[in-house]
């Protein structure tokens, strides 16, 4: 059987043809019954042409009726005006004050205009509408329902809200009867949708102010009995605040500490005086203490010592006036001496006033600091209620100047909804134009009849044991046809001359599961034909090929089954232990190379372009080992399918270890088999053998021991 195949061929008699949409996508059955059966799905131009006119009458006269009964319709429908009236929420927001406004607009987000639209097809925005426009004594629209839910129901179908594209304009149509009320309504829900938005600005913008009003009250009798708290605390402790944080008692810690350092300096400016002033008067040294006496005293001894010298150069040292001079020399060195003296007393004076002077700032220093000490832990209080009152005041300061503004935007809350284009009473109806209904009524009256005729006749001829007779055949003979029986095997003078390595049988029609050939595809891959591919797997192993072989796969004539044999091969070899991959030809359209595709059952399919380099990428003379496919697997089996679609395919057999025809029983003497066989005379030395499918049941005789199946002709 062919692929696909529903129908036994020998269950349709061989001039038999389709007399139904379904045209056969095979030839006709030969006389000697092998050729391919009616394969039903399919449709070609002869058919649908042959359809078309057997049936053509039945078509117009259907075709006409549910044209009639479209136009009734037409007429019988009412007609139904939409208005629509544009909306714009504008993201852009009239800003008075720095202030933010309690409720902000919607901005540039997306989905807040899209929720926008949401809440307006809701049921909280329109059931006070449907109460204001009394949608219940409009006919039109309730239909005679007063129940809410109804009107809701049926209004909400009359009324659509959409975005127009990407911007912020909102489109609300309204479908009705009368064009006039139409327009009212889409009107009146764009006016109520813009009065909801301000209204919701404003009632936010009240509710805001008054519970600040409220908290207020609350905040500032929290701040009077903070900074009432600091107040007491200060009387209770004698804290008085001296300004940039700091007390009376730190200021005056702060005072004495100044003193005291500059008494201290004082101090040790007296005491290196005075122990300069001993130092000299020790040494018997001339110190730099500047006084007026002392100094005068000074100069009077150095100009006598002058008046000394000259005399005793002049005079000698034993004149008279020399000892008044020396008497007069002793005289001012003892005054010098007393004032020298009068000197330690003062700098030792002044050093002592100096030291007791510090010593009595040190002592109010330490008196200070330990009151300090002790008015610590209240310092510490007083700076956590100052703290609080702080936090309360700051606190209460903000809500006041938020209260001030917020209670001044009630008299200025502008919507950002605005009303963009009003509705008008729409000229047109929603209908299509009537040349255009009527066309479409036209074209799918027809079609809706043809389908019908053709449905009708495909299910009459799927009946069971209903074949149709051919159009040349008299339908009083037609039942008196009977069904050839099925082909006799071939004999043996019609065998090419190719050793046969494989005979996959064909079970009776309705005998058991169906077999490989009555299944798709898929289906048949599941199927297990390891028993009769093992003489061509014995053979595939005899080749004297080392390491990888490559076997390929032809398939003779239609439905042949190639594709089934090549893909039981390769599960076959799997379940061997053997290392094969399967890959099959793709057909090239328009110079195209079809993409290399790998598909779940592990199988590849690839363009011949493709296959041809893989396979020879190996043999050339700059290829490194890793190129060769064949260092991979132990078996590559390559599915060329039918030479007469593809016959470019025949240079494969350049890269083969083998070649493997596949072909039907009925089909081994055939014009294609002679086709095959001579365009494979180029490669006699690759070893080619026969795949026999679709042997007769009770054709194939037992395998002999270590032979290979043999066929009963």
């Amino acid at each position: 059987m062919a692929f696909g195949s529903r129908v036994s061929p020998r269950s349709i008699a061989p001039t038999e043809q389709a007399a139904s949409w379904e045209a056969p996508r095979a030839a006709r059955v030969k006389p000697d019954g092998t050729g391919p059966a009616l394969i039903g799905g399919s449709l070609t131009v002869s058919g649908s042409l042959s359809f078309l006119r057997e049936n053509g009458r039945r078509i117009l006269t259907l075709a006409l009726a549910l044209f009639a009964l479209g136009i009734i319709a037409l007429m019988v429908l009412p007609v139904r005006y939409a208005a629509t009236a544009l909306v714009v929420l504008d993201p852009r927001e009239l800003r008075v004050t720095t202030e933010q406004d309690v409720l902000p607009g919607i901005g540039q987000d997306a989905a807040a205009l899209q929720s926008q639209i949401e809440i307006a097809k809701s049921d909280g925005f329109l059931r006070p509408l449907i109460e204001q426009l009394k949608i219940a004594d409009d006919e039109d629209i309730s239909g005679g329902y007063t129940d809410m839910t109804r009107l809701l129901e049926r209004f909400r179908n009359r009324l659509e809200i959409t975005r127009r594209g990407l911007t912020y304009v909102i489109a609300m149509s309204f479908t009705s009867n009368r064009p006039e009320r139409a327009a009212y309504y889409a009107n009146a829900i764009a006016e109520a949708f813009v009065a909801s938005q301000g209204r919701v600005r404003t009632e936010a913008t009240d509710e805001a102010a008054d519970w600040l009003k409220d908290r207020l009250k609350t905040l500032n009798e929290r701040l009077r009995a903070s900074e009432d708290a600091v107040a007491a605390f200060r009387l209770e402790h004698k804290i008085l605040n001296a300004g940039k944080d700091s007390t009376t008692q730190q200021l005056r810690v702060t005072d004495l500490n100044q003193q005291v350092s500059a008494a201290r300096l004082r101090t040790e400016e007296a005491k290196a005086r005075y122990e300069q002033v001993q130092r000299d008067l020790k040494a018997n040294v001339e110190g730099p203490v500047k006084q007026d006496l002392l100094s005068m005293l000074r100069a009077q001894r150095s100009a006598l010592n002058d008046q000394i010298a000259q005399k005793k150069a002049v005079y000698g040292d034993r004149h008279p006036d020399l000892a008044i001079s020396y008497s007069q020399l002793a005289d001012i060195n003892r005054q010098i001496e007393i004032e020298r003296k009068k000197n330690i007393d003062t700098a030792k004076s002044e050093y002592e006033a100096q030291l007791e002077q510090q010593n009595a700032l040190e002592k109010q220093l330490k008196a200070v600091e330990t009151k300090m000490l002790v008015d610590g832990q209240a310092l510490v209080k007083l700076q956590e209620l100052q703290r609080d009152a702080d936090a309360n005041r700051n606190i209460y300061e903000q809500f006041l100047s938020r209260f001030k503004t917020t209670n001044e935007q009630r008299q200025l809350q502008a919507s950002q909804t605005k009303i963009a284009s009003i509705a008008i009473p729409p000229l047109r109806s929603t209908r299509p134009p009537l040349a255009l209904l009527l066309a479409a009524l036209a074209i799918g009256s027809l079609l809706t009849s043809t389908a019908a005729v053709a449905v009708t006749t495909g299910a009459s001829a799927d009946k069971p044991g209903s074949v149709q007779a051919p159009a040349s055949v008299n339908a009083e003979e037609a039942p008196n046809r009977q069904v050839q029986p099925p082909p006799a095997a071939p004999r043996a003078e019609s065998m090419p001359s190719l050793p046969v390595w494989a005979r996959i049988p064909e079970l009776a029609s309705g005998a058991g599961p169906s077999t490989v050939w009555q299944k798709p595809v898929a289906t048949s891959a599941e199927l297990d034909l390891g028993t009769h591919l093992r003489p061509l797997l014995e053979h595939i192993d005899g080749v004297p090929v080392r390491g990888c072989k490559v076997a390929l796969v032809l398939s003779v004539g239609k439905s042949a089954g190639g594709n089934t044999i090549a893909r039981s091969l390769n599960r076959a070899a799997v379940n061997r232990g053997l290392m094969s991959v399967l890959i099959r030809l793709q057909p090239e359209f328009a110079s195209h190379q079809p993409p290399v595709t790998e598909w779940h059952d592990g199988s590849t399919t690839a363009g011949l372009q493709s296959i041809d380099e893989l396979l020879s990428a190996g043999r050339k003379a700059d290829a490194r080992p890793e190129d060769d496919i064949r260092s991979e697997f132990d078996l590559i089996i390559v599915h060329a399918g039918n030479l007469a679609l593809q016959p470019d395919a025949i240079a494969l057999a350049a890269h083969a270890d083998l070649i493997v025809l596949v072909a039907r029983a009925g089909e081994l003497g055939s014009a294609a088999m002679r086709r095959v066989t001579a365009a494979l005379s180029a490669y006699a030395a690759v070893p080619t053998g026969l795949v026999v499918n679709h042997v007769p049941a009770g054709s194939v005789a037992p395998r002999p021991e270590g032979g290979a199946l043999g066929l009963a002709v």
